[in-house]
């Protein structure tokens, strides 16, 4: 079961813990095809915090599955970098990466877990998503380690009871996320379009704007079925009128065949039959999907603000710009957002080298958010951070998203992170489908509910 703080943290309240540092990111840059390897040879000065104790002579390899594939991305670099001066400081420990996209980790654990072969660390998604692999016992509890070198003081207030079942933390987040509109404001200008939408209908005509200008609208890669859900679940957010459409789901209160569920389903699909996304979306992946954006192929990217460190390493750099997603038919605020607390660290209960792997963890996660304030990456991570953005060199767009933080008035967790893993893919599924075809929205919303109910 949940904890009982887990289940009273509210949307506002996480809303809150965004504001107390500079918030939010993720499973960031977590897209590319992945394989295991070495650690990488990128040599940095290590922040002091946290140095480990290994047992004398004892030679360790801990296995650190991880979402960080794209060597281009400050996470990437992160990774690396920490894992390099933790090697050079530990001789005795090696580090073995592998390094996976989300969807082909989130399979491969799957297949770990049914084998109990879970690596010494993992990555796992808060609330609904790790449920079954702690209800399993696969995971290891974290309590004694946060409280080492004062490493539990370093989240923002609130974010752990994301990862938290009955007293027992058991996964530690890289980021608080909030998603956003990046858009490109060369393309905005080579369309005409003077200003961000700020109604679901003005993001239509955008679109068809776009469109008629040869510019691919709205970037995505479907291929990884969860970008697709990531913004739908924007325009059910407004369709609601606000918050909570899931979770009164969940408590009896409303069905998916709600008219704000239908609605919802309907502005889905108007976006689908514009022409917003790229054409063969369900074959991009969304590392593929990403690159059409940062490369400059595409005029919007709605995603986690994680991305925003990648994009200021990309190609447009200084052409960014982000915005809320809009009111859909006058019903919303967009100041509420999807909020999506970061995927998370987890060690295997059944570790060889249970220590020396929460020891290693314990290092990587209090040198965190320095190293990734270091590399212009900060904006979103879940833990506080010391520094001026502007005085630090950070981008426009990285304190525009800073500033959107600022504005959060709550919101909702993604689908997969509020319902059970079988209901949650008939609705990847079902949103992934349509990408391909029209489908009456009422039989949408019938698919979801019988899914619901088969799975309570």
């Amino acid at each position: 079961m949940v904890s009982k703080k887990m289940k009273a943290t509210s949307t506002i309240a996480l809303s809150a813990a965004l504001v107390l540092s500079m918030a939010a990111c993720g499973n960031s840059n977590n897209e590319s095809k992945g394989a295991t390897e070495s650690k990488g040879n990128t040599a940095t000065n290590a922040p002091d915090a946290g140095t480990p104790k290994t047992e004398n002579g004892k030679k360790v390899t801990i296995t650190f599955q991880n979402i960080y594939p794209d060597p281009a991305t400050p996470a990437y670099k992160m990774l690396h970098e920490l894992v390099d001066q933790y090697e050079k400081e530990n001789p005795n420990i090696h580090i073995e990466l592998d390094t996976l996209n989300t969807d082909q980790q989130k399979v491969k654990l799957k297949t770990q877990a049914a084998s109990k072969e879970v690596p010494d660390i993992t990555i796992v998604n808060p609330a609904a998503q790790m449920k079954p692999f702690v209800d399993a016992k696969l995971f290891a509890p974290l309590n004694d380690m946060l409280d080492q070198n004062g490493l539990k003081d370093t989240y923002q207030s609130g974010l752990l009871d994301y990862y938290s079942f009955d007293g027992n933390v058991y996964a530690l987040p890289d980021g608080n996320n909030i998603e956003v509109v990046y858009y490109n404001k060369e393309l905005f200008e080579q369309a005409g379009i003077k200003d961000t939408p700020k109604t679901f209908d003005e993001l239509l005509q955008d679109v068809k704007t776009l469109k008629a200008k040869g510019i691919t609208p709205i970037a995505i890669g479907e291929k990884d079925s969860w970008t697709g859900s990531f913004l739908f679940m924007n325009i059910l957010l407004r369709t609601n009128g606000g918050p909570g459409f899931l979770q009164d789901v969940l408590d009896g209160k409303k069905t998916f065949e709600d008219p704000a569920f239908v609605e919802a389903v309907d502005r889905f699909q108007d976006l689908v039959q514009a022409g917003a996304f790229p054409d063969g979306a369900t074959s991009i992946d969304a590392n593929a999907g990403g690159n059409i954006f940062k490369s400059g192929k595409a005029a919007m990217w709605v995603i986690g603000s994680w991305e925003t460190g990648a994009i200021d390493a990309s190609s447009v750099a200084g052409k960014t710009g982000a915005f809320q997603f809009p009111s859909v038919n006058g019903k919303g605020d967009p100041n509420e957002f999807m909020l999506a607390p970061g995927s998370a660290f987890a060690i295997s209960a059944n570790s060889e080298h249970l220590q020396e792997t929460k020891d290693f963890l314990n290092f990587f996660t209090l040198n965190y958010p320095k190293k990734q304030f270091e590399l212009k990456n900060a904006v979103g991570i879940g833990q506080k951070v010391d520094g001026d953005l502007k005085a630090a060199g950070y981008s426009d767009l990285a304190i525009n998203v800073s500033g959107l933080f600022n504005q959060v008035k709550g919101g909702d967790l993604a689908f997969d992170n509020t319902m059970n893993p079988a209901t949650a893919q008939v609705h990847l599924s079902s949103i992934q489908n349509l990408f391909v075809q029209k489908v009456d929205s009422a039989q949408v919303a019938k698919e979801h509910q019988t899914a619901f109910e088969a799975n309570k």
